[in-house]
């Protein structure tokens, strides 16, 4: 069983920086990866997707504001979140999986979130 668990989510101000990390419990050199939000009342999404190859993908909400990178030899991931904005609050979840298309990591794994606020 893969086991994912985040950190380093908080309160910020807007405009104000924070960086998530994910430690993955088992070699992560053939998985793709991804951060995905769920702010309360909407759906989850997507927020940032890398592949083995270090290949990204990202929502245009975040795209030049958040960058995703992998650690394989720590097993760990990380979004640097740069530029918050109040909508970007939301719990943050890292996941993991074997499946890409699209530009998008399809997970079979997940961590249990931690909790970004951005205020105005």
């Amino acid at each position: 069983q893969v086991q994912l668990v985040e950190s380093g989510g908080g309160s910020v101000q807007a405009g104000g920086s924070l960086r998530l990390s994910c430690v993955v419990s088992a070699y992560m050199y053939n998985y793709c990866m991804g951060w995905f939000r769920q702010a309360p009342g909407k759906e989850r999404e997507g927020v940032a997707h890398i592949k083995w190859d270090g290949s990204t993908d990202y929502a245009i909400s975040v795209k030049g504001r958040f960058v995703i990178s992998r650690d394989n030899a720590k097993n760990t991931l990380y979004l640097q979140m740069n530029s918050l904005k109040p909508e970007d609050t939301a719990m943050y979840y890292c996941a993991a999986g074997l499946a890409w298309s699209d530009g998008t990591c399809h997970p079979t794994y997940w961590g249990q979130g931690t909790q970004v606020t951005v205020s105005s």
